[in-house]
């Protein structure tokens, strides 16, 4: 006589959490959860990301299904808000019930300007993160513009092991909260500090007095910021591998010449707009991060000439990005260094839009040695044009997008 027998009745939890551990796509993970109310338990309970547009009432209901999540999503579009927004209360719930809690992303979480009840995140929401969620090692907050130093100095204080902090578009933060993230978050690898104008010197150098093992570092915009700052991060920060200090036009030589002293692993390099580096400290950067620069946008530095840029290009082996638009003295001479490699260049990404010297025969002699070519930027080079290209019998690579005239959309491997 057959017996029947349930498979629930032979398989432990702990062994039914194995099957769903080796389930590899969310597909097949949400079809184990359709079996039996067991099942879909455990599937519940192993779930590990969120994203959701959701109030506190609906937040309380998924903390208590999906008890071990460790990343929420609750950030809203740049064009589109759905209402009435992430408010403080929610972060009360979260910070509540989302113990286990590592990565919480909030960006553009503003509110609604003329709706005083739903004003979007603030400081008092902050204050609720750092008091429950320990554990968190990620927050994204960029454009959440009512923030200030004190709700997220509470988080630094509650939320010791933080390695990721992006704050880009918060504007009312100041020095006090980096003095905060000296103080607390030791093991601070990510800051993102875009359009932050109230950011000094004092207070990178504040940072990095407690916070040595940053990696990324986006300081682009914050206006205050000059040589001594960026010198000290790069004095404590050895293994700093991105900067970005777009638009700092107090930085010259000497961030410069610092990087390439104590950075030697540098891979991204955003320097767009400051106009007082010249070659001489670009030249000692190439060697210094020969092996390792990948990223190096250095448009609108007016000081930058053809002996610098052979020196990246003949150097830089593994360099995959480069912008030099609005560098009025770059020539074809520029892209000689190309001829001196013994192996063919990686460079995916060139633009050099606004340089009125160079011409169709150094774009002849760029794809002579750069046949990864996937985006050239040639717009508002007055030598440099379709027809021209096509006369010169220029074979650009098959997968090249080359943009003429502005009408292709870039991409952001240099923002």
């Amino acid at each position: 006589m057959a017996w029947s027998v349930c498979i629930n009745e032979i398989l432990t939890d702990d062994e039914l959490r194995a099957i769903l551990g080796r389930l590899g796509s969310d597909k097949d993970k949400e079809a184990f959860g359709l079996v039996c109310k067991k099942w879909l338990y455990l599937q519940s309970t192993e779930r590990k990301k969120l994203a959701a547009r959701a109030g506190p009432h609906m937040l309380r209901k998924m903390a208590a299904r999906f008890s071990r999540v460790v990343e929420l999503d609750l950030s809203q579009s740049v064009s589109r808000s759905f209402y009435p927004g992430v408010t403080d209360s929610d972060l009360r719930v979260i910070a509540d019930g989302f113990r286990c809690l590592r990565v919480l992303y909030l960006q553009n979480c503003k509110g609604f300007p003329l709706l005083l009840f739903f004003a979007g995140i603030t400081d008092a929401g902050m204050v609720e993160i750092g008091r429950g969620l320990s554990s968190l090692q990620c927050l994204d907050v960029s454009y959440c513009r009512k923030l200030t130093d004190k709700g997220l100095s509470a988080v630094a204080e509650g939320c010791c092991d933080l390695r990721n902090l992006h704050l880009a578009g918060c504007r009312f933060v100041t020095d006090k909260l980096l003095h905060a993230l000296s103080k607390n978050c030791h093991n601070l690898e990510e800051l993102g500090l875009q359009g932050c104008t109230n950011i000094t010197d004092s207070g990178l150098t504040a940072l990095v007095n407690g916070c040595r093992r940053i990696k990324f570092l986006d300081i682009n915009k914050c206006s205050n910021v000059g040589d001594s700052g960026v010198s000290s991060v790069s004095e404590a920060c050895s293994s700093l591998k991105t900067l970005k200090l777009l638009d700092c036009y107090r930085i010259g030589d000497e961030s410069i010449l610092s990087l390439a002293r104590f950075c030697k692993n540098l891979e991204t390099l955003i320097v767009g707009g400051c106009r007082d580096i010249s070659d001489e400290s670009l030249k000692s950067l190439a060697a210094a991060c020969k092996n390792s620069l990948k990223n190096l946008r250095m448009d609108w530095c007016l000081n930058v000439s053809d002996s610098s840029l052979r020196c990246i290009l003949s150097q830089c082996r593994n360099l995959e990005a480069l912008d030099i638009g609005c560098c009025e003295e770059v020539t074809d001479a520029a892209f000689e260094g190309l001829g001196t490699r013994e192996i063919e260049s990686g460079l995916k990404v060139l633009k050099v839009s606004n340089c009125p010297k160079i011409t169709v025969a150094g774009v002849g002699v760029l794809l002579d040695k750069c046949n990864s070519l996937e985006y050239l930027d040639v717009r508002s080079c007055p030598h440099i044009t379709k027809a021209g290209c096509d006369g010169a019998g220029l074979q650009f690579p098959a997968c090249c997008k080359v943009n003429f005239a502005g009408s292709l959309s870039e991409p952001d491997v240099l923002v």
